[in-house]
This record gives C-alpha cells, structure tokens and sequence, in this order.
C-alpha cells in the first residue's frame, strides 16, 4: 500500500467512527439512549417523558439511527424504538463514567441538584446481590410499569413512584426495602427512599439501575408481577 492509498484508507476508515462521535454529539441524544436502555418505546412516549416535541424526539432518533445505534419497529402508524444492541448501553456508560472522572462541571451539576442524595443510604451491586440470596429485603422497582415489563431485577415489585404513596399497604414494614430506577441520574429511588422513611421505613437506594445491572451479566426478568 502506498503513502497515498494508506492515507484515504485512514481518512475514510475514521471518518466512519467519527459518525457515532457525531450522532453522540448532543445532549438530548444522550438522554434518548438512557431512555431506551429502560427497554423499547415509541417516539410519543419519548417525547412525553423529555418534555419536547414529537418532531423533535424523532429528528433526534433518527440521527441516532443513522448511526446504527438505534433500530426502530413499525406498527401502524407508530414508530417504537430501541438500541441496536447491549453494547450501545456500554458506550453510553463508559461515556458517562468517564465523564464524571475527568469532567468536575458533571460532579457540580450532580451536587447541586441531588445534594439531598448524601442523606440517602446506597447499597451497591454486591449488596444487593447479597440481600436477594438471604431473601432479607422488598426490592421494589419504581420506574414506571412498562419499563419494569421489559426487564427488571429478579423478584422485584413494580410500584412506579407516581403510586407509592397509595400502595403503601403492600410494602411491609418488617424487612428492609431497596428501591431502584433507571440509573445513577434517576431521582424515582431517591423520592422513593425520602417517602418510605417519613413512613418509618427502613429502605436504602440502589445506586446504579436496572442497564447497570445487566450490563454485569447479572440476571433480568421481563414480564408483569405475578400476582400473590
């Protein structure tokens, strides 16, 4: 191969890994991927959930299909979307762990919108793990229902944080609660940790979600709560 040839065979070959730099290259993107690590959803959804246009949401979704990092299944009129596969999560979270390594405008952001988070016990993944071997805590997942259908922590209740405080009555006060949601920047747990312990309560936040989890290997169960 000659210094030209090698040259536009580099140029062409990175220019094609700049695209994912490129569809990466927006905020709002970024959320939608988060989003969609929860489990499949249609841009109406989408839209509701980030406050913005459906034109908007979709414009977004597309640049992220361009890039391959999205795929979407069409039925009727409507257009559902999920991530192409696991590894686009990975991307998302090695993104986002480096960000908060190397970025100290992230851990302000953090600080100063979840300083009542330091008040809030976290449990991590290995005491999680632990406490669903021993049977010695409620695990309760309070994202919203049809994200807990698509994959949720074994054995997991679904009571999504807009019903909690009306289905109090199903959670019991003798054994410790775990509450989780989406992930590290979700405040579901958070607001769900604050609400059980003015209860008396004793309940901890898992600090990571539901992707997290599964990006570990860790085993997902789908579907709706079987009745008791």
């Amino acid at each position: 191969m000659d210094a030209k040839t090698k040259r536009t065979f580099k140029n062409q070959l990175y220019e094609q890994f700049a695209r994912l730099g490129k569809a990466l290259a927006h905020g709002r993107r970024l959320e939608l991927l988060d989003l969609l690590a929860q489990g499949e959803r249609s841009v109406e959804e989408l839209a509701r959930e980030m406050a913005m246009s459906v034109a908007s949401a979709s414009q977004h979704l597309q640049v992220l299909r361009a890039a391959q990092l999205v795929e979407v299944r069409r039925e009727g009129l409507y257009a559902h979307y999920r991530l192409a596969d696991e590894r686009v999560f990975r991307l998302w979270q090695a993104l986002r762990d480096l960000g908060e390594e190397r970025l100290a405008e992230i851990d302000r952001v953090i600080q100063t919108f979840l300083q009542d988070r330091q008040t809030l016990e976290a449990i991590n993944v290995q005491e999680l793990r632990q406490r669903l071997q021993e049977g010695s805590a409620v695990v309760l997942d309070v994202r919203p229902e049809v994200e807990y259908r698509a994959g949720h922590i074994p054995g997991a209740r679904s009571i999504p944080i807009s019903e909690l405080q009306a289905r109090l009555r199903e959670i019991p006060k003798s054994r410790e609660i775990v509450a989780y949601c989406r992930g590290p920047y979700c405040v579901f747990a958070d607001e769900a940790v604050a609400l059980l312990r003015a209860k008396g309560y004793r309940v901890r936040r898992f600090e990571q979600g539901l992707p997290d989890w599964r990006a570990l290997g860790l085993p997902v169960e789908k579907g709706a709560e079987e009745a008791a």
